[in-house]
């Protein structure tokens, strides 16, 4: 069975409203941050980067989001919960992916992770400072450019979806007003009405 390592208000919860989705039979791990628990012995043989999520399967360890809602995506195939036949469709889908990862969660790390790229205390809050601005930017481009609606890919959900789900929940966190990003917004309402989004969050939280 497969087994998904996450922490509860972390992008690990794409993955598990993906695996919610995708009808595989799964368990979790959870990995206490507030004890450093991603950063004990145990947890670094199973993901020596010290994050999460993790996802154990029976040929090894997935990790980094992109890769395990592919992964994900495959295996639950029968809920065409990608667009795996088309290789540009899926291609489409991996481009915004990877964009919430190496660009929106990055400009969202600074606000709580800015020791990752200085020990300056100043520095550090200069990085928090820019947040908002940085944070706007992306959703803005996601608003206006990137987002096909209703779902990200157009009329057909994806995995996609839960990934854009989960950064959009970080907004006012980042100190961003949602509702200057209406469609987005709009889309975070549906995922809401997901069973699966529901199931997730409520086991996230346990």
């Amino acid at each position: 069975m497969l087994t998904l390592y996450y922490a509860p208000r972390t992008c690990a919860l794409a993955s598990l409203i993906a695996l919610e989705e995708s009808g595989t039979p799964f368990q979790v791990e959870k990995v206490d941050f507030s004890t450093s628990a991603q950063r004990s012995p145990a947890y670094l043989k199973i993901n020596p980067k010290g994050r999460v999520p993790a996802l154990a399967t029976g040929r090894g360890i997935i990790t980094e989001t992109p890769a395990i809602l592919a992964y994900i995506a495959h295996i639950g195939s029968q809920r065409r919960l990608a667009p795996i036949e088309d290789a540009f469709a899926f291609a489409e889908m991996q481009a915004f992916n990877a964009y919430l990862a190496s660009t929106v969660h990055v400009a969202h790390a600074h606000m709580r992770r800015g020791q990752r790229w200085s020990d300056d205390a100043a520095a550090i809050e200069t990085m928090k400072a820019k947040v908002p601005e940085n944070m706007t930017e992306c959703f803005r481009l996601i608003e206006e450019g990137m987002l096909q609606g209703p779902w990200v890919m157009g009329e057909r959900y994806s995995v996609a979806d839960p990934y854009l789900f989960t950064f959009a929940g970080w907004l006012k966190g980042d100190g961003v007003e949602p509702s200057l990003f209406p469609r987005i917004a709009e889309h975070r309402e549906r995922m809401l009405g997901r069973p699966a989004v529901e199931r997730a969050m409520a086991l996230e939280g346990a």
